[in-house]
């Protein structure tokens, strides 16, 4: 198949009536305000922002697509600035022209690439990259350039990074996403990759959210959702699926098997999330 662009190949994905759950999931449905106060309101939005510092002002919205997380951000008082390499106004920065219009909320945008983010040094107090370090041509540049553009002290917040556990992995990840045959542009890297990077660049990493750690990479799921389908993945004995319910319904227990669920998780593509801050000397 001949790959096309990213707006390409989201419309073809919009345009197929077998794909409305994945476009509802990736926030791709319109009006786009409705979509992105139904992200406002999710429970990944929830989970990431209790790692949003409370004294951040100024915010970099990093890979920002169609503007959802942007939307959140300035939803919440900050001040966004959101960079995409993508002008287009169905999945990139005109699409954010038009959330800001027509929700009325101020988001300044730039055109440009994680590799060159197009603001002076230390600029910001805050970085959200939501899927972006995984499309990085250059990580260690990508990396770089977030801690250039942030104040010492401040915090870079990626999430939903693609994660394999060795390289022969990524092409069964490529091949079961729904965009990569259409526009060719996902990637996968080793866990470590991404730390490496950016322990290299300078940061200090707070946390490292695996799989099922958090609703950030785990959404559309929530913790109903996944205990219900846990319970079910049990059911090869009557009444089995019942008792498991009960059993997952104890928060303490529901933790435990999440924790180990993330630790033993190989699946390719599965999702990372992580919290660093840039060292104030």
């Amino acid at each position: 198949m001949e790959l096309t662009t990213w707006e390409a190949a989201v419309r073809t994905l919009i345009d197929d009536p077998d794909s409305a759950a994945v476009v509802r999931d990736c926030y791709f449905d319109q009006p786009i305000e409705a979509a992105a106060r139904r992200y406002a309101d999710s429970a990944e939005w929830a989970a990431a922002r209790d790692y949003l510092p409370a004294s951040a002002t100024d915010v970099l919205d990093l890979g920002a697509g169609q503007g959802v997380s942007s939307f959140a951000l300035a939803q919440r008082g900050y001040r966004v600035t959101a960079v995409d390499p993508d002008e287009s106004d169905l999945v990139g920065l005109g699409a954010i022209r038009r959330l800001a219009n027509a929700t009325a909320t101020d988001i300044r945008t730039l055109q440009g690439t994680g590799e060159k983010i197009p603001c002076e040094s230390g600029s910001f107090d805050l970085i959200f990259a939501r899927q972006a370090l995984h499309h990085a041509s250059d990580l260690d540049q990508m990396c770089a350039e977030c801690f250039r553009v942030l104040r010492p002290g401040g915090t870079l917040v990626t999430l939903r990074d693609h994660v394999i556990s060795r390289d022969d992995d990524l092409q069964a990840f490529l091949d079961s996403h729904p965009l990569h045959n259409l526009y060719g542009g996902e990637n996968a890297l080793r866990l470590t990759q991404y730390q490496s990077a950016l322990r290299r660049c300078g940061f200090s990493t707070q946390h490292v959210l695996r799989s099922f750690d958090s609703p950030m990479n785990y959404a559309p799921h929530t913790k109903d959702s996944l205990r219900d389908e846990m319970a079910r993945r049990v059911d090869v004995v009557p009444g089995l699926r019942s008792v498991a319910h009960a059993m997952l319904s104890q928060s303490s227990i529901f933790a435990a098997t999440l924790w180990l669920m993330s630790r033993v998780d190989t699946r390719p593509g599965r999702l990372v999330s992580f919290v660093c801050q840039r060292p104030v000397n």
